[in-house]
């Protein structure tokens, strides 16, 4: 009796996991290209039907100058998530990018928190931020702890850098597995911040 309602379990599982990854289809995290195809080739990266989006995990802990930051307090917001490092040369590319989103559109209710990931010294990662001029707080994940609280589906822990989107609900309305461009957030954004609170 057990094993048909543990293979059930098994299968509607999967099946979620399916449509979760289907919503960011095609190139969802797990292709390597997450919609943005990581150089700019490839789809656009699209915003999850509301239905479809999972919950964001718990993300909270001290940012790069030992702030304490912690994601449901920002419930209300739209959200950019973006995991980076101060080793990973895409991250470099694309961090101009994410300020400038980040300034264009805070007035619109847009908050943008980083993931640090695999620099274990901060000073690496605040002289990042410093050369780049990112003006938004970043969680200090040296061992990537933050990242595997993610499902696979949503956030590959080994595609760094990754960018997510999550609505004023908490949930992740769109992924993006490798580096992103302006050009490719701000639509995301703008639609997610456009829906109705």
């Amino acid at each position: 009796m057990r094993r048909p309602v543990a293979a059930v379990a098994a299968a509607a599982l999967a099946a979620a996991g399916l449509a979760v990854a289907a919503a960011w289809a095609p190139g969802g995290p797990e292709d390597g290209r997450g919609g943005s195809g990581g150089t700019g080739t490839g789809a656009a990266p699209a915003v999850a039907e509301p239905a479809a989006r999972p919950a964001a995990p718990e993300l909270a802990g001290a940012d790069l100058d030992g702030r304490r930051v912690d994601l449901a307090g920002l419930r209300g917001q739209v959200v950019v998530v973006n995991v980076w490092g101060s080793w990973c040369a895409p991250c470099r590319a694309e961090a101009d990018d994410l300020e400038r989103v980040s300034r264009q559109t805070r007035a619109d209710g847009v908050l943008f928190l980083g993931i640090n990931t695999r620099d274990r010294d901060r000073e690496a990662a605040r002289s990042f931020v410093r050369a780049h001029g990112l003006g938004f707080p970043s969680l200090h994940d040296p061992d990537g702890a933050l990242l595997l609280r993610f499902p696979p589906s949503v956030l590959n822990p080994q595609t760094v850098p990754s960018t997510l989107v999550v609505d004023r609900k908490g949930r992740v309305a769109a992924a993006i597995g490798g580096s992103v461009t302006e050009e490719q957030l701000r639509p995301l954004v703008a639609r997610v911040a456009g829906e109705a609170p």
